[in-house]
Parts: C-alpha cells; structure tokens; sequence
C-alpha cells in the first residue's frame, strides 16, 4: 500500500523497532499522551502572557518574545536534537530529553527574573522536541499497512495537547497562578519518563545507520535537495501551521477586550472546540492508508481557507468564533498527519531527519504566524488578522492546486 519505497526497507517492513514488540492500541495512546503532554509546553503561556508580564514586570515587547523564543527552541531542537532519533537508542533519548524537560519546566516554573523566563522558555522549547522522536519511533514501529493509522492517533495526541493546553494554563493561572501550570507539567513530564523508560522496547540490534553527528545533520539538508515531495509537503507544513498560529497566538486579544472580556478560563475553553481536530488526524491516517493522501490534502486545503469566513464574524458571535475554530483545526490536522505519513514512507530507516526537518517549517511556520498576527493585530485589529490568515490558507491551497499532480505520493494508489 506505501509503495515501492516501504518495500525497499526490511526494518520498516517489519514494522517494529525492538525485536518481537508488539505496538498494541495501549500502547499507541501512551505515545500520544506523552506527544499531547511534551507538546502543550509550548502553548502553556499563549493565554497567560499578560500575567506573566505583570509578575515579572516585562514590557509588552518582552512579553511578546516569550513565545518566539519558545518557538525558536523547539526550531533548533528540530534541526539538531530529533535526527539523533536515526542513530541512538530511542527509548533512551526519549527518557533524557524528557528529563531535561522536566529541569527546564522547573526553572519556569520558578523564576524571578525575566532573564531565567526566557532562557528557561527557550530551554523548554527545544526539549519539548521529543514530541518529534515519539512521532518517529510510533511511525517506526507501526506495520506499513498501519502506519497512517498509528500516526494519526500519535498525531491526535498532539492535537489535544496543543489546545487543552490554552484550556489547562487558562483555568490552573485563574485558580493557583501561572507558577502553578509549569509545576503541574514537570510532575507529569517526569511520571511520562518512568512510564515509558519501562514500555518502551529496548534496541539491541544495531542502529540503521552508522553516521556521526555532524553527517547525520547533513544527511538532514541532503534529503531536502533530494526528494521534492519533500520539500513541497514542508512547505505546506509552513502554511497550514502560520494560519493555525495566526489564530491562536491572537484570539486571546479581542477576547479579552470589550464587549467580552473573558477570563483566562474562558479564553483557554475555546481549545476545547480545536480538539475536535484530533478526530481529523485519526480519519486522516485511515484515509492515507487508503491511498487518499491527495484527495485529503485538497479538501483540507479548503475547508481551511474557508474557515476564516465565521473566524472573521468573531467580534459579533462566539458561535461563528466556535465554527471557524473547528473547521481551522480539523483542516489543519488532517494536512499534518497526511505530510507526515507521506515523508516518512520516502525512507523509513531516516524517519527522525525526515520528521524532524519538516517540522522545522512547522516551527517557522508557527513563529512568523505569531509575530505577523500580534503586529497586524495593533495596526489593524482583528479583521487584518484574518486577512491574512484567510491569504496564507488560499496560498496553500494554490501550492497544492499546481503541484498536485507532478510529484506523485508515495502513499497514492493509482486510483486516486
């Protein structure tokens, strides 16, 4: 069903990492717990950050790199933390990021100054990547057949986390202060780490690739010049995600101001309508599994454009807030999950570069979406935002509009 190039490759083929595991439907959701969990780290502070500014007497400018510095940690440990997926023990890697993580949510947690926040958000941003490697060794485990299956049910424990986490940071800031939503993180984060130091399979047979460090890096960028649908498929990764950053790194503005003015429990809630996002990213893999990756992708594609039609009614109705929110993220997803089985599919025994440097575009997709709405947001207010949230959907629509027939997937039966 995943072609020639899945054939090709005995470790996948097999569909497990570890000698004789079997990655059972228990399994799967531990993965995608630890990938909503790891994940939401990054998110926690979207609807805090006038809290936090206040506490530590930030100016609004400081306040606002809180996210870009998250973001661009997660952007290195991309580049430079996930690729080791490809050489070193994964259960092993997944635990000592994780444990980091756990030091880096404890420095947040308890910091005084601005300086110790920023460097330990930066910090927690590029730990917070192991998300990736989880994605990877799921994807490496899973038997080709399921593959898309399994990712998008990983890939939906990415969706929950990424919009409970407004939800949870909104409530815990209300209830116990903003300190009290990265002590609650690293309590579980360091639970996680036992769990899966204990579940996870150990690799005793010999790693599918023997480059050092420095080669695997390059290895990285190699792949981008060799395969196209690569490239085209992190691009797309690009869009979708800046007009998914468009939004949330912004609604909490007009929704705190008047005629609203909600409360950071109400901000945070309106997560829970993007989590219908997760039931996207499971129909997605089934979809892809099918060989339907192209149809998916173009009617995704739409469906996000579309979404910003009720987003742009925000001020005069929740509801259409709430419509335009579910349609957003269930067509977002449902690209991430589809890019994801497509890329790994191309060379399986280099799935955590592969990953790894597509999210990349994900997290400069992420940070320009983050930046360019909160600036827009001041010069134009909301419906400038959602001019451009609606131009960046249509561009991603157009990219995929020109160039879906001339790199075929290798997921795509002939049929589609």
């Amino acid at each position: 069903m995943l072609g020639n190039c899945e054939a090709a490759t005995p470790r996948a083929a097999a569909g497990g990492g570890g000698s004789g595991f079997v990655l059972s439907r228990g399994v799967v959701m531990l993965f995608a717990v630890a990938c909503g969990t790891a994940v939401a780290n990054v998110y926690f502070a979207q609807p805090i950050l006038v809290t936090v500014g206040h506490d530590l007497a930030m100016s609004p400018a400081l306040v606002g790199s809180v996210v870009t510095l998250t973001h661009a940690g997660y952007g290195l440990g991309l580049f430079f933390l996930v690729p080791l997926g490809d050489v070193a023990d994964r259960r092993r890697l997944i635990v000592a990021q994780l444990l980091l993580l756990v030091v880096a949510l404890a420095a947040v947690a308890t910091a005084h100054t601005a300086a110790i926040l920023l460097a330990g958000m930066a910090g927690m941003g590029l730990l917070a990547v192991v998300t990736q490697t989880l994605v990877a060794f799921a994807a490496s485990l899973a038997p080709p057949a399921r593959r898309g299956r399994v990712v998008g049910l990983v890939t939906s424990g990415v969706v929950v986390g990424i919009l409970i986490a407004r939800t949870a940071s909104g409530v815990m800031a209300d209830l116990a202060g903003w300190r009290s939503v990265y002590l609650a993180s690293a309590a579980l984060t360091a639970l996680l780490a036992l769990v899966l130091h204990r579940v996870l399979p150990r690799h005793d047979d010999v790693p599918p690739t023997s480059l050092r460090y420095g080669q695997l890096l390059r290895s990285t960028v190699t792949l981008f010049a060799r395969e196209r649908l690569l490239r085209l498929r992190a691009l797309l990764g690009l869009l979708i995600f800046a007009a998914f950053s468009t939004l949330w790194s912004s609604i909490a503005l007009p929704l705190s101001e008047p005629p609203f003015s909600l409360s950071h429990t109400a901000i945070g809630a309106f997560g829970l309508a993007g989590a219908v996002g997760a039931l996207a990213a499971t129909v997605a893999g089934r979809l892809n599994d099918r060989g339907l990756s192209r149809r998916t992708t173009g009617i995704a594609l739409a469906l996000l454009a579309a979404s910003w039609l009720p987003l742009a009614f925000t001020r005069s109705s929740l509801w259409a807030l709430v419509v335009g929110v579910i349609l957003l993220d269930l067509a977002v997803q449902a690209v991430h999950v589809t890019n994801q089985t497509l890329i790994h599919a191309l060379h399986p025994d280099a799935g955590s570069r592969l990953i790894g440097g597509y999210m990349v575009f994900y997290s400069i997709g992420s940070a320009t979406g983050a930046i360019a709405a909160t600036s827009l947001y001041a010069a134009g207010g909301w419906d400038a935002v959602c001019a451009l949230g609606a131009a960046i959907s249509c561009l991603a629509f157009a990219l995929w509009a020109l160039t879906r027939h001339s790199s075929p997937d290798p997921a795509t039966r002939t049929t589609d």
